[in-house]
């Protein structure tokens, strides 16, 4: 009896093996199977469109009678989107995940988490139906231009990103061990002066995974960007200035697009993949290095 009792344990145990391999081996398929399909239907478009051009011309007119299709003006405005509103959030972010792991206690750390974790479950387009009501008010009446730009994208986004770093940096920092916040304060340091000194840079490998996901997070995003922030298919020099970023001009264009042109939208996908794929390298990479110093 015993041993049919543990003849079926063992079966269980390489059932669910087997189990967790295939639902492991699911999801590294379909991510295959998508870079697979942007690239096939991105890559005929380099056969029209010379790989210079399509890369560094800012000049983007599918509809014209000899159509263009660069994108740079658009990598530029992805790049300052993303680069302001880390700028914005980061600080923010940092002293919120500061507070919450050294100093937040009781009823008021829980209401405060609950918060982060609500603004993480909030859908993007209720992030710019609130930029389109309040942030594109507040930008043209207190900065410039028709409120419509980059800068309201940008601070719609530091908002979304800040559930990311404020957990992940939080964790990382409530990681450190009290050994070494201890032997600083026995040495004479305040409670400040450990914090700087001690266990912000001993989280240093977290909280820069938390901004480089966050990161990723502000470039790939859609829905609120493109509610406030112009979609201008122009090459923008100032922050209040109306732009257009890469995920700005595939939603705008593929409804209509065909030929040349949709394929034109699937290379501007593959080169968003490619800055997202580079970004969980990076995170891969320090978190390999972490382990390893750890």
């Amino acid at each position: 009896m015993r041993n049919k009792s543990i003849k079926i344990r063992k079966r269980l145990e390489s059932s669910s093996r087997v189990f967790l391999l295939l639902c492991g081996a699911i999801s590294v398929f379909t991510v295959i199977l998508i870079t697979i399909f942007i690239v096939q239907q991105g890559l005929p478009t380099f056969k029209t469109v010379p790989i210079k051009e399509f890369l560094f011309s800012t000049d983007w007119s599918p509809s014209a009678d000899i159509p263009h299709y660069g994108v740079a003006s658009f990598v530029v405005a992805s790049i300052e989107v993303t680069l302001l509103s880390m700028i914005f959030a980061l600080p923010i972010a940092l002293s919120s995940a500061i507070y919450l792991s050294e100093f937040a206690k009781g009823r008021f750390a829980k209401i405060l988490r609950s918060g982060i974790e609500l603004l993480a479950g909030i859908p993007s387009i209720i992030y710019g139906l609130f930029g389109i009501a309040v942030v594109v008010p507040f930008v043209r009446n207190f900065i410039g231009g028709n409120g419509y730009s980059l800068l309201s994208a940008s601070i719609i986004l530091a908002i979304m990103i800040l559930p990311t770093i404020i957990n992940f940096s939080e964790v990382s920092i409530k990681a450190v061990p009290d050994e070494l916040k201890a032997a600083s304060i026995a040495m004479g340091a305040t409670t400040w002066q450990t914090i700087y000194r001690v266990t912000v840079p001993s989280a240093l490998s977290g909280i820069v995974s938390s901004i480089i996901l966050a990161l990723g997070r502000a470039i790939g995003e859609t829905t609120a960007v493109v509610l406030v922030g112009g979609n201008a298919p122009i090459f923008s020099t100032n922050p209040i200035d109306m732009g257009r970023t890469l995920t700005m001009n595939i939603i705008t264009d593929m409804s209509y697009a065909e030929g040349v042109h949709m394929s034109a939208l699937f290379a501007t996908a593959m080169l968003l993949f490619i800055f997202i794929l580079l970004l969980n390298l990076i995170v891969v990479a320090i978190m390999r290095k972490e382990r390893l110093d750890g």
